[in-house]
């Protein structure tokens, strides 16, 4: 996914307001410049307890306001997937905003819900110049935490006391209130991975949905989280860039693929709807239509090599991406390592490179024995794209043709794609590559269900 919607995992670096300008005068102008801006979907003349009014914000509304992030992301860099993570049970759980809910109460006219967009974005960035300013409020110093523990107690307590009153203690209000304390420390040069350990610790699960902490509690997560952290905490100093690939390459070993779930099994399944093509039409038809266009063709061209049985390689993905990308020639493989997720994952490049794709792809086929699930093979094929990275723009995209090839080569196709297409996954976590596998699992089983009706 070239952004991932999900605020979850935001770190401080990427919300920190001094490294992100942002201009509140001009931001009702940029939303309306911006694809998604041009394209509000017609709300539909029903009664909100209506089903069909449930399905339409669930498929057009929300991939609307995905395109959104998307898009507002591009002109203004990550921080902004907060402007939608309502409070309690709205677009995300928990968070910190209350000028925006969901789609299906926050999506009316295209004028009120653009002003709704505007206002989402200005009061989440308020929010975290709110933040940053707290976390300055004492001097502090890692090296110093000897001496300092009172202060960094003072400042967590104020920081979860801050959380609990923005966002009402609603559905999952905890999890902003653990990534607020991690951002804090990570500004203290806390290591990320430690701070998030720290914290976890810290709150120990006392946090809950629908109940504000009491006093005592809050008193004792600060306290444990100050003396928990130690002036070595730092992140170690940087060594030789990483290869993401190589990381990538030995945890597709390590990942138990045979134990992905299965999605009902591997027989063929007609869906009740194209799935992968409405969301290209909703999700990138409101980006731009040309990129809607392109997608569309290399979708059609896709599936007719999979009717005819095409083995998946690199000069089959290089087909689909002259659609994909708009041009007149099939693009070539990288010549140079590769960056994507803001620099944080390097891909390194060799003369064996595309061979050794081509070696990952030709493992997504059924060969006698017992196969891996198709889930998973569909969701391995997805990754080795990523993670190669063969092209120099576009990699996302070739990688979710990559997955649905797999599918329709065994005559399957699915009714829904968004948990696919809006997350993004890490070369080196072995857990992300089994989420997209159950991701798969799930939208097949929904297919097989609606198909069964």
């Amino acid at each position: 996914m070239e952004f991932e919607v999900h605020p979850w995992r935001l770190s401080w670096a990427e919300v920190d307001p001094a490294r992100h300008p942002f201009d509140s005068a001009s931001a009702a102008q940029v939303v309306r410049s911006l694809g998604p801006g041009r394209r509000v979907p017609r709300r539909p003349d029903l009664p909100v307890v209506d089903p069909a009014m449930s399905a339409w914000s669930r498929q057009s509304g929300r991939v609307w306001a995905d395109a959104m992030s998307c898009a507002l992301a591009r002109h203004y860099g990550r921080w902004v997937m907060g402007w939608c993570w309502a409070h309690d049970e709205g677009h995300f759980d928990g968070g910190p905003v209350g000028s925006w809910c969901c789609p299906l109460h926050s999506i009316t006219t295209s004028e009120e819900t653009l002003v709704r967009v505007v206002a989402g974005l200005c009061e989440w960035r308020s929010w975290l110049e709110d933040l940053a300013g707290w976390f300055e409020a004492y001097p502090l110093d890692l090296k110093a935490v000897e001496d300092q523990r009172i202060l960094w107690e003072r400042a967590a307590r104020n920081l979860i006391l801050q959380v609990v009153d923005r966002t009402g203690c609603g559905s999952g209000w905890q999890g902003h209130c653990r990534q607020v304390l991690t951002w804090f420390l990570s500004r203290w040069d806390v290591a990320p991975d430690v701070a998030r350990e720290l914290v976890d610790e810290a709150i120990g699960g006392r946090f809950e949905s629908w109940t504000a902490p009491d006093i005592v509690l809050v008193d004792d997560v600060a306290e444990q989280l100050a003396l928990s952290v130690q002036p070595d905490d730092t992140a170690p100093a940087p060594g030789p860039p990483e290869d993401h690939l190589e990381r990538w390459l030995a945890v597709r070993e390590a990942v138990p693929w045979q134990e992905c779930p299965d999605g009902g099994g591997d027989g063929p399944v007609t869906p009740s709807r194209d799935g992968a093509a409405e969301d290209i039409r909703a999700f990138d038809g409101a980006l731009d239509a040309a990129r809607a266009d392109g997608l569309l063709a290399a979708l059609d061209l896709m599936r007719a090599d999979a009717a005819r049985g095409a083995p998946l390689d690199v000069e089959l993905l290089r087909g689909w991406q002259r659609h994909v990308l708009g041009t007149a020639q099939p693009p070539g493989f990288r010549v140079s390592p590769a960056f994507a997720k803001g620099g944080r994952e390097r891909y390194g490049i060799g003369p064996d490179s595309r061979d050794r794709l081509d070696a990952c792809l030709a493992e997504s086929a059924a060969e006698g024995g017992r196969p891996l699930p198709l889930t998973a093979r569909a969701a391995r094929a997805y990754l080795d794209v990523c993670f190669f990275h063969p092209f120099d723009d576009g990699n996302a995209r070739s990688a979710f043709l990559a997955f649905l090839f797999v599918l329709a080569r065994e005559g399957v196709a699915l009714n829904g794609v968004g948990l696919v297409r809006r997350i993004r996954f890490r070369a080196d976590e072995p857990k992300d590559a089994l989420t997209l596998a159950r991701y798969a699992a799930c939208h097949l089983t929904e297919t097989r269900g609606l198909a069964s009706r």
